[in-house]
């Protein structure tokens, strides 16, 4: 047989002759379902069928050093909705070879000598007997969910057979991954061996020993662990599932809704009948948008962050030992206690001791917690704040490889900072600022070497966000920014990287949206509404609650240094409207924001914080018509449309790093696949058309310049 994606044999063996299916896919390191590989499988079954009455036994290895990676997201990407039926049909092929294969009466074993994730899971699967290596870091587990589709290559049938419905729903529901332990635990793996080499001496011996086999849910008698959705603990349960779900997901990730579908109805029907089901939610999905949206962003784009595609190429790997963190204050506590928890030496300074021994405290309050749940020892814990040094002296700085300031947001305290920590730089050594505004090129005039000198900007809160955008001022060089960028990925984060600009991409397009929101505001529509109609389109908070959070005073003091800065060259800067009514709120109502005791919301000891009563004397206006569609519109629209500017003035120099930063960094809502994708989903023309109905409506915010169009255009990803 000439197969390209796998190979067959048929061994003499103690147990008798036993076939193996080896998983091989040419000229790639991983095993995927692509098209070949299911006409491969197709064929081989057809053998297997063939081969039957000389069997004993079947065996499913792999050759590479994963078992099996999954689908292929290329030619999910290549779908349509036109293309439904086909989908729906290929998902049958792939599922009926399974089907045969362990109904032949043949027992069949599974060898998962490495990760298998997805439908590589679903493979694995297909064995009565399921061994695996015993390696803490072999994944197993059904990750679909999060790209936007459903384990529907047999995965919620066989996991909700395997465990019930209430215990399966973590593995499908939230996509929980698992080890060969926790496998062998809840029965998806039968046994461990300690290395790759036993598997196979172990499958002979399970094949000699069980020369019957077949999965429980066709033995005579099955029934579903933990009862059937008609049972009164789990009817209970699934009452206000939806509800659940729904309040969750806002309605904007079909996936889940279709999991928890395929689950319950599966679970009331045949095996084979619970298995089409399951096909045919996947087959919608899979032509969908939403997952295309998703596998696009959470899938390939993740990747080429993660393999450096924005990172200068010819520049070696680098790593830090010991780095300097200028201000102790939430920012340069949450730096020290990521690098800390990394293994890097951190100087925490401020302009005293006791400043800084305050920002170490932030570290070991995170810590405990740790320890108190059982996640770290208290060995492990002392070691983590050994590697924090407090201090109040610059000289503690010497010998650091990398200083970061973050201080206030202030141009000469920045300098001041600069000048001082700088001389302390190893040789070779480079210096980082954590603004979130202000100019990387201007800021680096302070800097006794511009080409060393970057941009490095962290989001609050550090230990739990992810992005991190590293900024080339105008003479950053290469070797810099790719230094930056292994410094960022061994903190185990997420770097983009950005041309220098005011704002840069997060700051410049976040700012788009809580503005947009203040705006709206001032036009007379009620806060409630803003706010309601930005969650359920899928932001996180509502525009003036972030804008609380962030502080406004925050955002004066941002709009009062760009005043100045457009001052001295001469100019005059225009300020929004949404500006100038945060503005307002800070300068003569007295509403700094959540820190500062209340801005659009009121924080009441103890209770729910609630909006401002006064917004409604102050701003709304009873007669003034508004639509949500159009409220979700110009907050999405407004965002993506300073994202096709920033692509366009290279500012963002790929499409990766616009889609991983708005959704990482400021939130864009994660079914469309950040703000690019956003654009490429609905198709440039029809973006533009939009653009111009918002703007003649909504003022120039919405204006996308024809270099913007055409940068989109020349950026559109193809698969």
């Amino acid at each position: 047989m000439q197969l390209q994606t796998l190979r067959y044999a048929i061994d003499d063996t103690a147990a008798g002759a036993v076939a193996t299916i080896t998983f091989d896919q040419q000229d790639s390191p991983v095993n995927t379902m692509c098209r070949q590989w299911q006409d491969d499988l197709v064929a081989v079954t057809e053998q297997v069928v063939k081969d039957k009455d000389r069997l004993k036994g079947l065996i499913l290895a792999s050759a590479k050093k994963t078992f099996f990676a999954g689908a292929d997201l290329k030619g999910v990407m290549r779908n349509t909705a036109a293309d439904a039926a086909s989908v729906f049909a290929e998902i049958e092929r792939i599922k009926k070879c399974f089907r045969t294969l362990e109904t032949l009466g043949l027992p069949v074993v599974t060898c998962i000598n490495g990760s298998a994730l997805g439908g590589g899971m679903e493979t694995a699967l297909v064995g009565h007997h399921r061994i695996a290596v015993d390696d803490a870091k072999l994944q197993l587990g059904l990750p679909e969910l999060t790209l936007g589709l459903i384990p529907g290559g047999t995965g919620i049938t066989k996991f909700t057979r395997l465990l019930g419905l209430m215990a399966a729903q973590p593995y499908i529901m939230e996509s929980k991954l698992f080890g060969p332990r926790e496998a062998l635990e809840i029965g998806v793996v039968h046994e461990l061996v300690a290395s790759a080499d036993e598997l196979r001496p172990r499958a002979l011996a399970w094949i000699a020993e069980h020369p019957q086999a077949q999965h429980p849910w066709d033995a005579k008698g099955y029934k579903l662990p933990g009862g059937t959705p008609a049972s009164p603990k789990i009817a209970g349960a699934l009452v206000v599932a939806p509800a659940m779900l729904k309040l969750k997901t806002r309605g904007r990730y079909p996936a889940p809704e279709a999991a928890l579908a395929a689950m319950v109805e599966g679970a009331q029907v045949d095996y084979d009948t619970a298995s089409r089901i399951e096909s045919r939610y996947l087959a919608s999905l899979m032509t969908g948008p939403v997952a295309k949206n998703m596998i696009n962003t959470f899938f390939f784009n993740l990747n080429a962050i993660k393999s450096g595609q924005s990172r200068p190429q010819g520049v070696p790997r680098s790593k830090v030992q010991k780095v300097g963190v200028l201000g102790a204050g939430m920012m340069g506590a949450g730096i020290a206690w990521a690098q800390a928890s990394r293994g890097i030496a951190t100087v925490l300074k401020d302009v005293s001791l006791e400043k800084a021994e305050h920002g170490k405290a932030y570290s070991a309050k995170l810590t405990q917690k740790r320890v108190d749940k059982g996640r770290m020892s208290a060995l492990e814990q002392q070691a983590l704040l050994g590697r924090i040094t407090p201090t109040a002296n610059a000289a503690d700085l010497k010998g650091c490889e990398l200083i970061i300031e973050a201080v206030f947001e202030n141009r000469e305290l920045k300098a001041q900072v600069t000048k001082e920590a700088e001389p302390m730089l190893a040789g070779g050594g480079f210096f980082a600022s954590n603004t979130s505004t202000l100019p990387i090129t201007g800021l680096a005039q302070a800097s006794r070497d511009a080409r060393k000198f970057i941009g490095i900007h962290f989001f609050s809160p550090v230990d739990k966000m992810k992005l991190v955008e590293i900024i080339r001022g105008q003479q950053t060089d290469d070797e810099t920014v790719a230094r930056a960028y292994d410094y960022v990925l061994a903190l185990g984060k997420l770097p983009i990287v950005v041309n220098d600009s005011r704002g840069f991409y997060t700051s410049r397009t976040f700012g788009t949206f809580v503005m947009e929101g203040a705006a709206m505001l001032g036009e007379g529509i009620p806060a409630a509404v803003i706010e309601n109609a930005a969650v359920q389109a899928g932001l996180p908070v509502g525009p003036l609650a972030v804008l609380d959070e962030t502080a406004l005073s925050l955002s004066v003091h941002v709009l009062d240094q760009t005043r100045a800065d457009f001052a001295a060259e001469g100019k005059a800067y225009e300020a929004t409207p949404g500006e100038l009514l945060v503005e307002r709120m800070v300068k003569q109502l007295g509403r700094p924001g959540r820190a500062g005791g209340g801005g659009f919301y009121d924080y009441p000891q103890g209770a729910k914080k609630r909006l401002w009563p006064e917004l409604r004397t102050l701003f709304e206006k009873p007669g003034v018509a508004w639509d949500v569609q159009e409220i979700q519109d110009r907050l999405l629209y407004r965002q993506a449309v300073e994202t096709a500017r920033c692509l366009a003035e290279d500012v963002l120099t790929s499409v990766h790093d616009a889609n991983i930063g708005s959704i990482f960094g400021i939130g864009f809502p994660a079914w469309t696949g950040g703000a690019a994708q956003f654009v490429y989903a609905q198709g440039v023309e029809a973006f533009s058309r939009r653009c111009a109905e918002l703007a003649e409506r909504h003022g120039n915010g919405f204006r996308l310049a024809d270099d913007a169009v055409a940068t989109l255009r020349r950026l559109q990803p193809q698969y």
